[in-house]
């Protein structure tokens, strides 16, 4: 007969969360407690309180890390008390961060004798905002060196993520999104010359356009500005917002030419916090050289008895998020980064083969040249519920799958799928299982179409 010790010691606390005073009422959403709560007690309820939310991993909306190794949360945690922003106090994250741009310089083919500059971020919303900001303040100062007017500045760009609209918005920037033609997935350089003009602060190319996750040919656009350039004398500079495809490109396509080879491209900006493979809250802009950058932009902090530059839109900001950036970049080298993108390339064309097997399904991007992704619509042919009852019936089984209009003049609806680092092929195999079963299940049945703002969220 076996034996059983009887443990005479504490009961574990967290087995008692749900007898403790905090669980008997509701937990507090409109006003702070007037007293203490156990620590144990606290962390389980809102963990629990937490739960409710989807699986992160299974949202195939989302460009953004959603896995991370041990070592990286074992960094976050040592690095939580670290402000970016304290250059004196942490002189060694600072130097991280220095360490960063310069691998993404290296990375991005900024020529040697350049003098390139750059920056972390908070995430590419603000890269953008930043390399916007210098693009407008270059203009303007140009325009007065000129005795121009500098009255009703504008961008030109393809279809393109909300901070671009943010940044039009709040400094007082044109837009013109130039409309996409049929059967394009983005922005095509024979459609700039209708839009470029004296005002144009510059261009803005995409590498993963958000809506299809295709590249925009981003040489192609440069040269066209450059015969636009030689034709009208209008000197537009380029900006590639390679937010997802900065980190993609290096290793899927090193051939390709989209970067600082490119004498037009004058700043990128990327996400950390997506193909990065960094955790949330870290994005970075790199300029060619420091001439791009106009020094009234830059303020100096006191560091270790000189003077620091900086350029943001906040302050205080955890250091952490960079840390972890870096610790991706000496963990996973060029060998690495190659090995996880091309894991995740490979998947999305897997899915891709699968979903065009499906009758009601029409593959439009199939993961191949662009992000490790995979964009379709319904066939024309197919009746009685739409991808937003498909998206329905997906979250049933736990799948954040966006469906979505393309831009109005194209008028498109579409679905996309993500495939990110942390989504394996059987996670993908289940997906397709789940695909098939709703389609056929919809295709009985009918669905009850949902309105089109309610599918797509980035």
């Amino acid at each position: 007969m076996a034996l059983h010790e009887v443990s005479t010691g504490r009961i574990d606390e967290a087995a008692d969360v749900y007898s403790t005073e905090l669980s008997r009422e509701p937990l507090p959403r409109h006003a702070i407690p007037d007293g203490e709560s156990d620590p144990v007690a606290a962390y389980y309820l809102i963990r629990e309180d937490l739960a409710l939310e989807g699986n992160s991993s299974q949202n195939l909306a989302t460009f953004c890390t959603t896995w991370s190794d041990d070592e990286t949360h074992r960094l976050m945690d040592d690095n939580l008390d670290k402000n970016l922003i304290d250059k004196d106090e942490y002189p060694q994250t600072t130097e991280i961060e220095s360490r960063c741009v310069h691998i993404l310089a290296d990375l991005w083919h900024v020529p040697t004798e350049s003098g390139a500059i750059g920056c972390s971020t908070t995430g590419s919303s603000e890269a953008c905002m930043l390399a916007g900001m210098a693009l407008k303040t270059r203009w303007r100062q140009a325009r007065e060196a000129a005795g121009k007017s500098t009255n009703r500045p504008n961008l030109v760009a393809g279809p393109v993520q909300v901070c671009w609209e943010k940044f039009a918005r709040y400094f007082d920037v044109e837009l013109r999104q130039i409309p996409l033609e049929p059967d394009a997935t983005g922005l095509r350089p024979h459609q700039l010359r209708d839009y470029v003009d004296e005002n144009t602060i510059g261009v803005v190319a995409i590498l993963g356009v958000t809506y299809t996750c295709a590249f925009e040919p981003v040489e192609a656009i440069a040269a066209e500005l450059d015969v636009i350039a030689s034709d009208t004398g209008l000197d537009v500079p380029l900006h590639v917002d390679a937010a997802s495809g900065g980190f993609v490109a290096p290793f899927t396509q090193p051939d390709l030419r989209w970067d600082f080879r490119l004498p037009r491209v004058a700043s990128i900006n990327a996400s950390g916090h997506k193909y990065g493979l960094a955790p949330l809250g870290v994005g970075w802009v790199v300029w060619r050289d420091k001439s791009l950058l106009p020094d009234e932009l830059v303020f100096t902090v006191d560091y270790l008895g000189g003077q620091m530059p900086t350029f943001a839109l906040n302050f205080s900001r955890p250091g952490g998020e960079v840390i972890a950036q870096y610790y991706a970049f000496v963990r996973l080298g060029r060998e690495g980064f190659t090995k996880v993108q091309q894991a995740c390339a490979e998947t999305a064309q897997y899915l891709a083969r699968r979903i065009s097997e499906i009758d009601a399904l029409d593959v439009l991007y199939d993961g191949d040249g662009g992000l490790p992704a995979v964009s379709y619509r319904l066939n024309p042919d197919m009746s009685g519920w739409t991808l937003y009852d498909l998206s329905d019936r997906l979250r049933t089984r736990g799948w954040q799958v966006p469906s979505y209009p393309l831009p109005a003049n194209r008028g498109d609806v579409i679905q996309r799928v993500l495939i990110r680092h942390g989504t394996g092929r059987d996670k993908i195999i289940r997906l397709i299982a789940d695909i098939r079963d709703a389609v056929d299940e919809l295709t009985r049945h009918g669905g009850t179409e949902i309105p089109a703002h309610s599918g797509f969220h980035h």
